[in-house]
């Protein structure tokens, strides 16, 4: 069926800004739209009229994001090459054997679930857009910058500035979502000297630049879609961060952008996707690719995922650069926290790297 044909061309009158706040004033999120029995997804999140267009142009990629078996020190400089070769290729790969229990990786994924999906009243309390809150639920970070907005909830736990206490974290996955930060943050930091070596300089590099501070972890929740074909579930975007280790569940979606089409990063049992970020791409002077992804909506669902973002040392400030390996910079140096005031400012489709390119 033509996409196109689904959307109301007519000028219709209709104040976006009033519908936005109506929208977010509920504090229920996009779950709160399909509990209410929604038939059709309002207009604030029907995606605009070129990119529909746009989309009829993509055809079916069979093309596979690389698959990286982590076991065995005895193959480093093996795993090392083709984390190099991935990272400068594609941006992003798989990970199998990384040492996360398969049980914790489930039992994650259903404490997911079991947040998004309790009581309304207790999911309304923790609701905000106060970014400095360490822990919040909210629909679209970028609600009011957006085309669109996205078909999907997010509960963002942060530990960006100072300790987190976790008794801030919801009963309901507290226990379950601590022993996973802490099993992701060790994989993370083993992920950083792979990618250390993978650029030719000591494997304690990026781990001595704190690449791995400022984790902030995103419980997406993308319940299931009345019209799939005329919204998304998150919008092409890079990540602002070094790096970004996700927990996807098996539905699928997600989608990242190789030879300029979208190739599908199928889920599997028990593996964690990885993928460069824009300071990465920046520290790494262009070497490493950060690249556009995306999540479909969908019929199915809800889809859970989990993003762990390393974002790297705010506060105090701390100035980050390229590295000097002999070529000259294609980058100026930057602060974490002038590179996220930027984010913040703009949709999530549109990249900030350009704004440190010398």
């Amino acid at each position: 069926m033509d996409i196109l044909n689904n959307v109301d061309h007519e000028a219709e009158r209709y104040n976006r800004a009033d519908e936005l706040k109506a929208f977010d004033d509920t504090k229920l999120g996009v779950k709160g739209l399909v509990d209410a029995g929604v038939t059709k997804i309002p207009k604030i999140f029907v995606r605009p009229h070129d990119e529909l267009a746009e989309e009829l142009n993509y055809g079916k990629v069979n093309l596979q994001v690389p698959v990286i078996d982590l076991s065995g020190n005895d193959h480093r400089m093996e795993i090392v090459a083709q984390i190099r070769e991935a990272s400068e290729t594609w941006g992003f790969f798989q990970v199998i054997n990384h040492d996360i229990p398969t049980s914790l990786l489930e039992e994650t994924i259903d404490c997911i679930r079991m947040f998004h999906e309790q009581e309304s009243e207790v999911k309304m309390k923790l609701y905000s857009r106060e970014r400095m809150n360490k822990v919040r639920f909210d629909s679209n970070i970028d609600l009011y910058q957006s085309r669109a907005a996205n078909w999907r909830d997010t509960l963002t736990i942060s530990m960006v500035v100072g300790d987190l206490d976790p008794n801030e974290v919801p009963a309901v996955c507290r226990e379950t979502m601590l022993e996973y930060i802490k099993e992701v943050t060790k994989l993370g930091g083993s992920l950083l000297e792979l990618l250390s070596e993978a650029l030719n300089v000591e494997p304690n590099y990026l781990q001595d630049m704190g690449c791995a501070h400022g984790r902030i972890f995103a419980c997406q929740y993308y319940p299931p879609c009345p019209e799939p074909e005329l919204t998304l579930g998150a919008s092409k975007h890079t990540d602002a961060a070094f790096l970004t280790l996700l927990l996807q569940d098996q539905i699928g979606g997600l989608q990242v952008r190789h030879r300029d089409q979208w190739a599908d990063v199928p889920p599997i049992a028990g593996a964690l996707v990885v993928n460069i970020g824009d300071l990465l791409q920046i520290v790494s002077n262009d070497k490493f690719k950060s690249v556009n992804h995306r999540v479909l909506a969908n019929h199915n669902g809800p889809r859970m995922s989990l993003a762990s973002f390393f974002k790297g040392v705010a506060v105090p400030p701390k100035v980050y650069g390229p590295i000097n390996d002999g070529s000259p910079p294609v980058y100026k140096d930057f602060l974490v926290s002038d590179y996220m005031k930027h984010f913040f400012t703009r949709s999530i489709d549109k990249s900030g790297l350009d704004y440190y390119k010398l």
